[in-house]
């Protein structure tokens, strides 16, 4: 059987079909497209409490994007730029991600899940980018409502991510307007563009670490380019074939 590669899910009021503005649970479908595209079988995740037990079934879990985490999750107070708080989100997804990396279930964050990767081993985020580097600069990655635009990175030799997408330059698909600040103990930073953290990974990549990436962009909006996706998908075949230790992750 092809591995199952859990997703987390989000809650929001929606309309469709004959219902109006109903509580719903949903995640975009470019998710699931590259996932299964990529040898993988998507599995939705509760936004709940039971998303961590939920993921002790899969081989592999991918963290969507959306909105802000709560500000209080790292210790800062609610920004004027914050989003509303999504509290439940927040509790669930980052049990969900805490679960993983102690059962050493392979790990892609992305976007908010790239931020919540860092949060949830003790790092702290930017709560609004143009207050860190500028509105120029921050311009670039989130040049418009719900526009994906193009934002040229770097990638470090040597890391997770080099292997699968080189060392560029590179360009990908970018809409966020908070960002890693302080990196977390555990986490090494293996892209950048400028001063902005594009990605991420667990420290120890090449001595037997469980694999963990987290990237700023979204790969999901580019369904021609898998290579994100199949690293998941193939370390969470590795990780269901012979397993690999998880790591000790506290609070």
């Amino acid at each position: 059987m092809r591995p199952l590669i859990g997703l987390t899910t989000y809650t929001e009021r929606a309309t469709y079909w004959v219902v109006t503005d109903e509580e719903t649970v949903l995640i975009p479908r470019g998710y699931l497209d590259m996932v299964s595209t990529a040898g993988g079988i998507p599995v939705l995740l509760p936004p709940t409490a039971d998303g961590p037990d939920a993921v002790e079934s899969c081989d592999g879990l991918l963290v969507a994007g959306g909105p802000d985490i709560g500000a209080g999750c790292y210790g800062a107070t609610r920004g004027e730029h914050d989003d509303d708080p999504r509290t439940e989100r927040d509790a669930a997804d980052l049990a969900t991600v805490r679960r993983a990396l102690e059962r050493g279930i392979p790990v892609l964050g992305v976007c908010r899940g790239h931020q919540l990767l860092n949060v949830a081993l003790g790092g702290t985020l930017h709560q609004h980018l143009p207050d860190a580097v500028g509105p120029d600069e921050a311009a670039v990655h989130s040049s418009a409502p719900g526009v994906y635009g193009p934002v040229g990175i770097g990638v470090a030799p040597g890391s997770r991510l080099a292997e699968i997408l080189g060392t560029g330059p590179l360009s990908v698909r970018c809409h966020h307007h908070q960002a890693i600040d302080r990196v977390a103990p555990g986490l090494r930073v293996t892209a950048r563009a400028g001063e902005v953290v594009e990605a991420v990974e667990l420290d120890g990549a090449t001595d037997g670490a469980p694999w963990v990436v987290g990237v700023q962009s979204h790969p999901e909006r580019s369904p021609d380019d898998l290579r994100l996706a199949r690293g998941l998908v193939e370390a969470a075949e590795h990780h269901r074939a012979i397993g690999r230790p998880g790591i000790r992750v506290a609070g």
